[in-house]
């Protein structure tokens, strides 16, 4: 029949996305579908212009009208009153469709630019547009409009795949169809059924609009963001060593989520992680992991600032700043909602900007209201779920309290130093290029993980120089130095075990043990000189091991008394080198001369601070009395300095599996009793003066290298005159002096006695 193009007679009607003749023509339709024995569906359908639409029979339509709304006159490029012809259509089982992508906009936008994006339940969608639209053809681009609980929406059809009833070996499965059918990859028309698997996704430039449920289409702006990381990341490949457990501590809290669609977390009523807070020791790789986190990520390309480029000369520049950092997250969250790509901020150096509110005194109030600007994004009214600010620094305790709660930077990552498995990681990210290159021999290569056991308390930057090290002795020795025009030989050019070896002596890590500085303090010899002497540097070791294996003792202090010159600091200084612990800082009053009471409280606070960032440590307070400046006139002593040794004398490392062992030497102890400071020290060690005859002979034949017999009359002529060892050494260094043409060895024991009488024995 021919009949022409005409308005429907209810807008209502047009929600259907039939078309609409009168009784008399559908008549005439359905006794075609008789007379050819074809199985009638729900409804009849009808081909209009080439395309086939449902049919129904309206009673105010007339018999020369054919009732279309405006989506289809539009998609049929055919105007009011035009003629068109009608077709009776017969689907056939082959054009069944298994999936339906279907392209979501609304028929009325919203001209609020500030319009917080339409969220559409897929699930609930899927249910609505299968009852409305079953059985109906599909085709590509044919638009459909649909009234979906209360919201007018405008559905084009994307993608489509039919049933493959032949089952080729390259078809596709379904998404969400029968199990045991395939789906043809190309469609040009296919019917809408109960089975068909339909899924949703945006149209580009449409209406801001956020998907939550399963019918989501992959790549579709989705509620899912299972793509979140790239499928062949590597973190060593990255050049990131030795922080497995922070990654997956990073993962666990600020990604995990996000893997998962957004209406399965709204199920689960919690929130995205926002910001996270990278801390540590300088060198150790936290603005490496900011910088090479976004390649590992589908993400937008990280915005990476440092915290002193924020500040601005004019008033409200600074504010701005950080306001421009979230712009391009905030337009995005604004057009797809939960739909938008994670956008990542990386701001270097926080501290610089984000101090405690009301500590920068500078008249302008600049420092707050950058705090105030940069928390307001993070978590304000309007707070953004598609940023993750990443915020690196080395003070931690600086930063505005506000900022570190859940909620803005909540995910705390301290990011230490490396384990021996972690420097051994960076030892092969640095010397990757040497080994592909054959510029490295085997044997270096097999003892890396001997050189990443001597490398103790090294931070990843301080790993990088000790290869750097290494390589400066390969590269000289390549070189003539008595001609340096001529050009190196390159085929030479290789880097060596011992150039490790040496270069460990050249690279001192920042938070190691200065073993030069200790090995000082016994450099003429440490002589173990007697029982009394051997039962005391047994109890020391004990309680080292004690420290090193012990679950239940993560701080010792142990004091050592005694007079003065009885050898305290060689003893203390010998049990920290020899205890191979990583971390040992010698804290003495020479360090501080000319300091004020509170620099020095800060210097000996920083020293107790570094120490628990490592697993193993040692901190040496040498001659306690000068550094509280104490003086038995008055009595007079520095309260403040006293306080901060009590203080953290008693301060168990915070973290787990970090242990503390401090040893103290005082020449005084009767006078710092009354000050709790002996009583401060968990055990105490008595260093005594050499009495016997044979102590004093060992000494003598060992360390000062007399003759048996010389040393035993010294040690005769000094009985029961209790000396101590270095003021020992000195005189017998002294009565050495003058004894040309002598027998090596050999000391005149009346010239030791005067050198004892000369120093006032």
């Amino acid at each position: 029949m021919k009949l022409a193009v005409g308005n429907l007679p209810s807008n209502r009607l047009a929600w259907t996305n039939k078309v609409y003749i009168s009784q008399e023509n559908l008549s005439g339709i359905s006794s075609y579908y008789v007379k050819n024995n074809v199985p009638q569906g729900k409804s009849m359908l009808v081909e209009v212009h080439g395309h086939a639409y449902q049919v129904e029979a309206h009673p105010e339509v007339p018999n020369n009208e054919v009732a279309l709304n405006g989506l289809q006159r539009r998609f049929l490029q055919l105007s009011l009153g035009t003629p068109v012809k009608l077709n009776p259509f017969v689907p056939t089982s082959n054009i069944a469709l298994a999936s339906l992508e279907l392209g979501i906009d609304l028929l009325k936008k919203s001209r609020d630019p500030k319009a917080k994006p339409k969220e559409i339940d897929t699930d609930r969608l899927a249910q609505a547009t299968l009852l409305v639209l079953e059985e109906q053809i599909m085709e590509p681009n044919r638009v459909m409009a649909l009234d979906f609980e209360g919201t007018k929406i405008e559905l084009t059809v994307k993608r489509m795949a039919t049933v493959d009833t032949g089952g080729s070996s390259s078809s596709k499965k379904s998404k969400k169809g029968d199990d045991d059918g395939s789906a043809s990859p190309s469609a040009k028309v296919g019917q809408l059924l109960a089975p068909t698997s339909i899924v949703f996704s945006r149209i580009e430039g449409g209406a801001p609009m956020t998907f939550i449920g399963e019918h989501v289409a992959e790549g579709g702006a989705g509620g899912g963001a299972s793509n979140l990381f790239t499928g062949d990341f590597d973190f060593e490949k990255l050049g990131i060593g030795g922080l497995d457990s922070e990654f997956n501590q990073i993962f666990r809290r600020a990604f995990a989520s996000r893997i998962w669609p957004s209406h399965i977390i709204k199920q689960m009523g919690i929130n995205h992680v926002r910001g996270m807070l990278l801390y540590g020791p300088p060198g150790c790789g936290k603005t490496l992991i900011a910088r090479q986190i976004g390649k590992a990520l589908n993400a937008r390309e990280p915005k990476i600032v440092n915290g002193p480029e924020i500040l601005n000369k004019y008033v409200g520049g600074s504010e701005e700043k950080i306001r421009e950092l979230f712009a391009e997250a905030e337009k995005e969250q604004l057009e797809m909602g939960d739909n938008s790509m994670l956008h990542i901020v990386i701001m270097d150096e926080m501290d610089a900007i984000c101090k405690q509110r009301g500590t920068v005194k500078d008249g302008t109030g600049v420092s707050d209201s950058v705090v105030n600007q940069l928390l307001s994004k993070i978590d304000g009214v309007d707070s953004l779920n598609n940023i993750l600010l990443i915020g690196m620094t080395n003070r931690k305790d600086m930063i505005d309290d506000a900022l570190l709660r859940p909620g803005r930077l909540e995910v705390h990552v301290e990011i230490g130093l490396p384990d021996t498995k972690g420097r051994l990681q960076i030892l092969n990210i640095h010397t990757r290029n040497m080994k592909k290159a054959n510029r490295i021999t085997p044997e270096a290569l097999e003892k890396l993980p001997e050189v990443a056991e001597k490398a103790k308390n090294f931070s990843g930057a301080e790993i990088e120089g000790l290869v750097k090290a290494a390589s400066s002795y390969a590269l000289t020795r390549c070189v003539d130095v008595k001609d340096l025009s001529k050009a190196p030989d390159t085929k030479k050019l290789v880097l060596e075990y011992a150039d490790f070896e040496r270069a460990l002596n050249d690279v001192e890590p920042k938070f190691g043990a200065k073993s030069q500085e200790l090995k000082a303090f016994y450099r003429n010899g440490f002589v173990p000189y007697g029982d009394s002497f051997d039962l005391m540097m047994s109890t020391l070791e004990r309680l080292v091991e004690q420290v090193r294996t012990s679950d239940r003792t993560p701080l010792m202090s142990v004091l050592l008394k005694g007079p003065g010159a009885s050898g305290k600091t060689a003893i203390a200084a010998k049990l920290a080198v020899d205890s191979g612990f990583p971390f040992v800082r010698m804290i003495s009053a020479d360090e501080m001369i000319g300091y004020s009471d509170v620099s020095k409280c800060q210097m000996i606070h920083k020293a107790f601070m570094d120490s628990y960032k490592s697993p193993l440590s040692i901190i040496f307070l040498d001659d306690i009395e000068r550094l509280i400046e104490y003086v038995p006139i008055g009595p007079r002593f520095s309260n403040a300095v006293l306080q901060t040794l009590l203080v953290l004398l008693k301060k168990i490392p915070p973290d787990e599996g970090r242990r503390l062992m401090v040893v103290g030497t005082t020449s005084s102890p009767h006078l710092l009793e009354d000050l709790g400071l002996v009583q401060a020290f968990g055990v105490s060690q008595t260093v005594p003066l050499l009495e016997e005859p044979k102590d004093v002979c060992e000494v003598l034949r060992v360390a000062a290298h007399m003759n048996e017999r010389d040393a035993r009359s010294i040690a005769k002529a000094i009985h029961n005159k209790p000396i101590g060892i270095k003021q020992l050494l000195m005189v017998a260094e002294m009565a050495k002096q003058g004894t040309e043409g002598k027998s090596e060895g050999s000391v005149d024991v009346n010239v030791f006695m005067e050198c004892l009488h000369t120093v006032g024995y």
